[in-house]
């Protein structure tokens, strides 16, 4: 447990302006620290670009009204406080800033991980090896990088976490990838309010498939070519509106990516309604993170394709009886806000003085 003394405060490192899953977490963490167990917690804002931005707080966070630091005040670095930072690189050169504040990693994901170590030069070495690999020279998540990636940076010898006292884990996959982080603890994540303040209408459900384009769209690409008569929606470029409205009225969402942790999509189209088709890369590979039936569940190679479509196309002329082979993964994702308070309350444990 992280002892909480009565005047300490824990500080909760974040991206500034950022707005992806991994930020919403953070934020999530320090309003309920705030609200719920009524413990001192600022978020603190790092890589703050002042000369583009007024203040630090993305505009899709301010409803969680917390204060911030860009810093943490040098008289703040002691032994009654805490410093939480998730586990990409920028974050934990964070720790090195400060001696005495005691330290913990929020592991996200897996593949963020590793993949925030490597260089430029370590990318351009894996294209001139791997030159069948068709990937731009900024896109580094391709599975053969990620194994690669970990091979060279394991995480045992990891300096950067030697001063760390806690390890929080977002996911099952990640406890049991980073086993050897001790002491360990289960703090998942859930969705957005807005996804359970919407009222989706199974009855104007279409026969439409939708994916996101960013993760696993190598497979992803082949399913498609297979399957043209089945029309595919890319969740890109979308706003959270929009994609909520493009997912009311989808009956299916297919992910192959990687699942470096428990993805927000998946839960995000299952609570709006969709049968959820995944890989078992990942997260997906662990029935507590994607708690879906088997049959759903397919390995990214060739001679899946055909069963893979198989099984949309069952969804798609099926709907209704489909449907309801989610209801378990849905009543899970509604539980979540509730597991997340209560899973707090066993890792943060007020002491006196």
């Amino acid at each position: 447990m992280i002892k909480i003394y009565p005047d300490s405060i824990t500080y909760i490192a974040c991206p500034a302006n950022a707005a992806t899953g991994g930020p919403e977490s953070l934020h999530q963490l320090g309003y309920h620290l705030r609200n719920d167990l009524n413990i001192e917690a600022f978020m603190y804002y790092f890589d703050f670009d002042s000369r583009n931005f007024k203040n630090p707080i993305h505009p899709e966070f301010e409803f969680y009204n917390l204060p911030y630091e860009l810093k943490i005040p040098e008289e703040k670095d002691n032994p009654k406080n805490v410093l939480i930072v998730p586990e990409v690189q920028k974050s934990l050169f964070l720790l090195h800033k400060y001696k005495h504040i005691r330290k913990a990693v929020w592991f996200l994901s897996v593949d963020n991980y590793y993949l925030s170590k490597v260089t430029r030069k370590d990318h351009l070495a894996f294209i001139i090896k791997n030159p069948r690999v068709n990937l731009d020279i900024l896109d580094i998540t391709s599975q053969e990088m990620i194994k690669q990636t970990m091979l060279k940076y394991g995480y045992k010898k990891d300096p950067l976490l030697n001063s760390v006292e806690f390890f929080l884990f977002q996911s099952n996959y990640a406890l049991h990838h980073f086993k050897d982080l001790r002491p360990n603890y289960y703090l998942s994540s859930y969705l957005n309010k807005s996804f359970f303040e919407e009222r989706t209408d199974l009855s104007r459900k279409e026969n439409i498939v939708a994916y996101n384009p960013k993760k696993g769209f190598r497979f992803t690409r082949k399913i498609i070519s297979s399957a043209k008569d089945i029309k595919f929606v890319p969740l890109i470029n979308m706003s959270r509106k929009e994609i909520i409205q493009t997912l009311q009225r989808t009956k299916v969402y297919i992910d192959f990516g990687n699942h470096p942790g428990k993805d927000r999509l998946p839960r995000e189209a299952a609570i709006l309604g969709c049968c959820i088709i995944t890989g078992t890369r990942g997260s997906s590979g662990f029935f507590e993170d994607v708690p879906i039936p088997e049959q759903y569940k397919f390995e990214d190679k060739k001679e899946s394709i055909p069963k893979i479509v198989k099984k949309i196309k069952d969804c798609l002329e099926n709907f209704e009886n489909r449907y309801k082979d989610f209801e378990y993964y849905r009543q899970v994702i509604i539980n979540e806000p509730q597991k997340f308070g209560e899973d707090l309350k066993k890792i943060f444990v007020k002491v006196e003085q």
